[in-house]
């Protein structure tokens, strides 16, 4: 059975912030390879300073323990991260629904080159809306746009 004792709450920075940094570099360094160590080691900065501090987030616990995240900017994912070593087991769905519940509907970005999260969020019931040749800053990585309602 999947995800017996999984429990979503609010994101905690003084408990939270080191342990979600981790699973976000974690994660994306096997999902953004492309995007190289070097890059991701300076937006991980960003994710400590600005993104989780700024963002509405929910963090997924398994035995009281962070397996994973989402951020919320209002409607918009902004992030969702499960530990690579608990993908798979159902993290990711329950964030979303847990997101959506609070929403009722989610837009995101993703790099089309991520084509396991484009899969998923295509078979969460993503719409995609359009894509662009270029990241947030300007690199050479195409996103898709997606849009899901409730």
């Amino acid at each position: 059975m999947k995800n017996v004792d999984l429990r979503i709450r609010a994101y905690d920075e003084a408990s939270d912030l080191l342990k979600l940094s981790a699973i976000w570099f974690d994660a994306s360094m096997a999902a953004h390879a492309f995007i190289g160590e070097a890059r991701l080691r300076e937006q991980r900065v960003a994710i400590e300073t600005v993104y989780l501090p700024q963002a509405e987030t929910g963090v997924a616990c398994h035995a009281g323990e962070p397996v994973g995240f989402i951020s919320l900017l209002d409607a918009f994912i902004g992030g969702l991260f499960v530990a690579p070593g608990r993908q798979g087991l159902g993290i990711g769905r329950a964030l979303v629904r847990h997101a959506l519940d609070l929403k009722g509907e989610l837009s995101l970005e993703v790099y089309t080159a991520n084509r396991q999260a484009y899969g998923f969020y295509r078979s969460l019931g993503f719409e995609e809306l359009s894509r662009r040749a270029t990241d947030s800053e300007g690199l050479p990585f195409e996103n898709a746009m997606m849009r899901v309602k409730a």
